[in-house]
């Protein structure tokens, strides 16, 4: 079968125990599969190379472009479209036959979107999620016509290398309806830690308007909109798990609806203690 002209980026580090699994669920597929690894101190680029993708080093220099930007400049320049798949996420059957249905396109032709959004299937606490707040990536970029905003946050605690939570900028952008499967097999505890830095970044772009609203205008409309909502923590929980349904996933819809509203909570709180702390002379800037 003829193999889709893009090539797979999966930016690492310490995915050791999902690494296989997203190489194999892309590797025949696409016209590369290229692991971008920062300094992973697990077997994360051994288990790469045997399920048969490629692997190159990365090492933030703490400038812009970070890590996903730096792929699109520097990995594989010579094919214009790229797939960024997280290295705890897997490519599904619907998606595969999409894409070969609009890349199926005669000689000389082009695919008219300059980027495309992929729904997210996931998985929390074991579980695959059917309702509840869906997420969704602008994973899928033509490199010659998408490119990631650079914001003023470098000073930003808990991103470090990786973009923010902003989407890559392109005109026109079409959603697909096939799904990137979002099944992390690590232990829950690292869905927060993970949430907690986060949290670090978004309480500091609250006391940073002017580099929020850069980033605002980088989001998704549902961001956008979400945004600007008072009571974040309890318009989060009622969103995903009445008005969206997530009551129906059972107990994995309560929890994950629970975890997101902790998180908007965590974000207020941090928020509050920049502004608790501000007149102290170590206090975060």
């Amino acid at each position: 079968m003829r193999k889709l002209p893009i090539v797979v980026a999966i930016p690492t580090r310490n995915e050791a125990e999902n690494i296989t699994a997203a190489v194999r669920s892309v590797v025949d597929h696409f016209e590369a599969v290229v692991v971008v690894d920062s300094d992973s101190t697990d077997d994360t680029r051994a288990l790469a190379k045997a399920a048969g993708a490629e692997v190159v080093s990365y090492t933030w220099d703490g400038k812009y472009p970070k890590k996903k930007q730096w792929c699109l400049d520097h990995v594989r320049p010579g094919t214009d479209w790229m797939l960024f798949v997280d290295g705890d996420e897997r490519v599904g059957p619907e998606l595969l036959a999409e894409l070969r249905r609009i890349f199926d396109v005669p000689p000389g032709m082009t695919v008219r979107p300059a980027a495309f959004d992929i729904p997210l299937g996931y998985w929390f606490a074991g579980r695959r999620l059917r309702h509840g707040y869906t997420i969704v990536k602008r994973a899928l970029l033509d490199r010659t016509r998408a490119r990631f905003p650079e914001p003023d946050d470098l000073r930003a605690p808990g991103m470090g290398e990786q973009e923010g939570h902003y989407q890559p900028l392109a005109d026109p952008v079409v959603r697909l309806k096939g799904t990137i499967e979002h099944e992390d097999l690590d232990p829950v505890r690292t869905w927060f830690d993970r949430h907690n830095r986060y949290a670090d970044w978004e309480a500091w772009l609250e006391h940073h308007p002017e580099v929020r609203e850069q980033i605002r205008k980088a989001k998704t409309r549902q961001g956008q909109l979400f945004h600007r909502a008072p009571f974040k923590p309890l318009v989060s929980f009622g969103y995903a798990y009445l008005v969206k349904r997530g009551f129906l996933d059972g107990r994995a819809g309560l929890d994950y609806a629970l975890a997101m509203s902790f998180y908007r909570w965590q974000i207020g709180l941090k928020t509050r203690e920049y502004g608790w702390l501000a007149d102290r002379p170590d206090a975060p800037r």
